[in-house]
């Protein structure tokens, strides 16, 4: 039985109460979001705190995994099946927001030590990449953005990033704005797709990117990894993940070591700061359905030279 004073999950009766619930028990337990990763790793459970944000929050529905991550992180593994049945009567209560599809991903989320900001293994398929299935292409190999931890494998730091080998180009140095040169007035940023809790990488307002960062970071072999810094979450790479449409988005990781790289090449359209982000493993960057609206995300696909495929970048103003 709870002492006098401690959350009582039991007590919840909606998503929005059940989330209070866990906002209370991290204050109770005194620890920030990233020494609850860091426990929640110590023991082998993955609780990635950009996906934990969202959830307290609000913005996402926790899956059974995270919850049980949390609780035990937050030193309150006795009542773990209290917290669970409490989110089960959550999730039931007439929320109207679905769990989607309970297969396991590709990307084995859970597997301890690749820290996503990812729903722990569980997605679900955004309505607005149904039609991309077929076209819709994934990088085989590397990964993503890892938003919150140290990035790995980086190659080294110091001066600007070079384009391929045979490209005299030479990449700004330090944060950058990539912009899609269809949309003007927008940066690749992060944000959420339609459908899908995770963040991604979505095009949305140059005012709207602040305090977010985004470099440049070499990757060895004439490639470059594409990094963000968020003073709230840290350091992290974009990795092309595949949602069971067959379409693959650019989702922030943890661990740069395990993200995508890229070889950034100047396109054909002629302009002197316009470049292709080719996929190692495969495929092309570009807007999803050519889209100019704020928050149309970023995806994977065949590399065909249009204009959805093309950004501009520039030193960040």
């Amino acid at each position: 039985m709870a002492n006098v004073g401690e959350t009582q999950p039991q007590q919840v009766g909606d998503a929005g109460e059940f989330a209070a619930a866990m906002r209370q028990l991290k204050e109770r337990s005194g620890l920030t979001y990233r020494q609850l990763e860091e426990c929640a790793a110590e023991h082998g459970e993955v609780l990635a705190r950009s996906t934990l944000a969202d959830v307290l929050g609000g913005k996402a529905t926790p899956r059974p995994e995270l919850v049980a991550a949390f609780v035990r992180a937050c030193g309150d593994r006795e009542r773990v099946r209290e917290w669970l049945e409490a989110r089960e009567r959550a999730v039931s209560g007439g929320t109207g927001q679905d769990e989607g599809d309970e297969g396991e991903s590709e990307d084995e989320a859970g597997t301890p030590g690749r820290r996503t900001r990812r729903g722990l293994g569980q997605r679900r398929v955004p309505a607005l990449l149904l039609g991309l299935a077929v076209l819709s292409f994934v990088a085989a190999t590397a990964w993503v953005v890892g938003f919150f931890g140290e990035p790995g494998g980086s190659g080294g730091d110091g001066g600007g990033a070079s384009a391929p080998s045979g490209n005299r180009t030479v990449l700004p140095q330090g944060p950058v704005e990539i912009r899609p040169v269809l949309a003007d007035g927008l940066c690749l940023t992060d944000g959420h797709a339609e459908g899908y809790d995770s963040l991604v990488a979505v095009q949305r307002p140059r005012g709207d990117v602040a305090p977010q960062e985004t470099e440049l970071v070499p990757a060895g072999g004439g490639t470059l990894r594409v990094q963000w810094y968020h003073p709230d979450h840290g350091k992290g790479c974009l990795k092309a993940v595949t949602v069971r449409t067959g379409a693959a988005l650019l989702e922030p990781w943890d661990d740069c070591g395990k993200t995508s790289r890229f070889r950034i090449e100047p396109s054909d359209s002629g302009g002197s700061d316009q470049y292709v982000l080719r996929v190692i493993g495969g495929g092309c960057v570009g807007i999803s359905g050519s889209r100019k609206s704020a928050g149309a995300p970023a995806v994977t696909q065949p590399c065909d030279g249009s204009g959805n495929q093309i950004f501009s970048i520039s030193p960040a103003s």
